[in-house]
């Protein structure tokens, strides 16, 4: 073997153990072998959209033990979250979630742009004080997938 043939030999198992390490360390992300995900929400028409993402997301991998969800939201999109406002299916979602271990985080900044409390919205969220962007980068900074349908 000359020496051109050993370098490329070394240089492709060099890549392949890489390979084989990140997607290791994509599938390891989370508990165990569970992907922790988070989904941001701020368009009000892709409401429906994103929580069908997100019941698919957990019916895809087995169910709510497979994987680790949250779900931030700021904007617009709040609105829909507003228990006064807010339509029965999105209010029986957001319970499922609640129940399957989502995390449902309001932006506090949208919270107060849109006056409303977090007892004003539906039963499971919790409020993302410092914003809703930085509550996205706090759960990316633990290794949580960006999700933006």
């Amino acid at each position: 073997m000359n020496r051109r043939n050993m370098l490329w030999s070394a240089v492709s198992g060099l890549g392949a153990a890489l390979g084989a390490s990140s997607a290791k360390a994509a599938a390891d992300a989370g508990t165990g072998n569970r992907l922790k995900v988070v989904y941001h929400l701020s368009d009000a028409e892709k409401v429906n959209f994103v929580l069908g993402n997100i019941q698919n997301h957990i019916d895809g991998v087995g169910g709510p033990d497979h994987v680790t969800i949250a779900l931030v939201i700021h904007g617009p999109a709040l609105k829909a979250f507003h228990s006064a406002q807010a339509n029965p299916d999105i209010s029986k979602r957001v319970g499922d979630f609640t129940k399957d271990g989502v995390e449902l985080a309001a932006c506090g900044n949208t919270m107060k742009a849109q006056n409303v409390t977090l007892t004003e919205l539906l039963p499971g969220f919790v409020s993302a004080e410092k914003g809703g962007v930085v509550r996205l980068a706090e759960l990316q900074s633990q290794g949580y997938l960006y999700l933006r349908p």
